[in-house]
This record gives C-alpha cells, structure tokens and sequence, in this order.
C-alpha cells in the first residue's frame, strides 16, 4: 500500500509513510472514510490510518452497495491482504466492529496475525438480537436512523441527497442486522471493546462479551453517552487507541510460523 495514494477501498487523509504499523478503520451504518479524518490527523505521524470506503457512497456513488457483512469484508480483506506491508491494527464501530471483527478472522487464517482488534459501540458477535431497521420504508428509516444519531440531520431533510444516500444506508443496516456470527471462530489477537453506558444498541453486558471471542487479552473501556459516544469523546478515544497500539510495539510485519 503505497502511502502516496488512495486505493478503491481506502483513504489516506494523513499519509505517515514511516510509521511502524497501520490503522484500519471500519465506519459505521450510513458512514463513510471521512468519518475517520479527525482519528488521522491526531494519530499521523505514529500511525498510518487507513480509512475504509464502503461502496455505493461518496466517490464510490455509482457502485452497488454491498448489504451482506461476510461479502464485504471477503472483499475489504482481500485489499489489505495484497498490501500488508507493516502490522495492522484494526478498528470499528457499530458495523465496522462486525467488519473489523470478521476481516481480522480472515486475516489470521491467512497467516497475517493483526497487532490488535479495536471494537466499538456493538454487541459480541454472539449476543445477536434481531433488528429491522432495513426493512423500514424510507421515512421510517430516516426517523431511526435520526434517533441514533451520527448523521448530518440536514442531509437527511434534503430529498436531493436523501436520494443520493438511501440505497447505502440501508444497505449497511442490512449488513448489520443480517449478520450472523460463524460459531467455532475467535481471534488469537488482543480486543479492546469501547461504548457508552447509555448505549442502547451496546449495553455493557453485550460488549464485554467480546471477551468470549479472542484467545487474547481483553479490555473493556466504558465512556459516558449513547451510541455515538466517540463524538463527545474524542481525544479520550485517540488516547485509548494509541495507548493499545503502543502496548503492541510493532516492530515488523507479524505473521504466524
């Protein structure tokens, strides 16, 4: 992954070309890379941040959409496999722990071991709980995903843009709560999991059960708010993910014997 380019499926909005490893950031239902710049700027030049663009958004408009989360990351995983050129830690929140989660599965069963998993703001993989959100005609849709929150309320009251993003945001919940947790799979690497305590989406009980699917160490980070809590708290966030990348030290590509 040469760090003076984007590639199709990530963005470099900091490129640190001599940082010793790399963050891969997994967005959120309805969002998009630029989610992560803030997360670039203040990690650059430690760490080079890769943001992941799903398909069907922004400069990825005209692709379709993938609503299945094993498709999606069968084919985030591929990218990064064929440009793995330093450790890689990983990072998502809501569905982008799902996809953080199930790319760093791939990962390690092709012998690439990630310095670490980062989840935030979701369940285990095994507390699933049914959710219909993607079923919702679109004024429903829009109506849930406001109470959420993470969303430009503005370009949910634009019909123009509404057009524009419906068909992914819908997607994405599609990937989120059509996923199912393969039984017998669990990570060898570290997790840290994050939320906020008011979190309806991620009670704590369901995000320590995060514990259940690595091998590694486990921590738990609770922070107060719901389920966009990163808002509120980002340079604490910053620090609590540079902190775990630094407990790693990666020093050289990690890759099972």
């Amino acid at each position: 992954m040469a760090a003076e380019r984007n590639s199709t499926w990530t963005r470099r909005f900091r490129p640190a070309p001599d940082a010793p490893s790399h963050l891969v950031c997994f967005p959120h239902a309805g969002g998009s890379a630029g989610w992560y710049l803030s997360t670039a700027r203040a990690l650059a030049p430690a760490v080079d941040v890769l943001a992941v663009q799903y398909p069907g958004r922004q400069d990825r408009l005209g692709e379709a959409p993938i609503g299945d989360a094993h498709a999606l990351a069968d084919r985030i995983t591929e990218e990064l496999h064929a440009g793995c050129d330093r450790p890689v830690m990983l990072f998502g929140h809501s569905l982008g722990a799902t996809l953080a989660f199930e790319v760093a599965l791939r990962l390690e069963r092709a012998g690439i071991a990630p310095l670490g998993l980062i989840v935030s703001g979701r369940r285990a993989p095994s507390r699933h709980r049914p959710g219909q959100i993607h079923t919702l005609d679109d004024s429903e849709l829009i109506s849930a995903t406001e109470q959420l929150g993470g969303m430009d309320t503005r370009l949910l009251n634009d019909p123009d843009i509404l057009r524009l993003v419906l068909p992914s945001l819908r997607s994405d919940f599609r990937a989120a709560e059509t996923y199912r947790w393969r039984p017998d799979t669990a990570l060898r690497c570290p997790v840290l999991a994050m939320t906020g305590d008011h979190d309806p989406q991620a009670p704590t009980e369901d995000v320590r059960a995060w514990s259940a699917h690595t091998s590694g160490t486990f921590t738990l980070k609770t922070f107060t708010g719901g389920h966009f809590y990163v808002n509120d708290h980002l340079e604490a966030v910053h620090r609590a993910i540079m902190a775990f990348i630094d407990s790693r030290a990666p020093s050289r590509i990690v890759r099972d014997a």
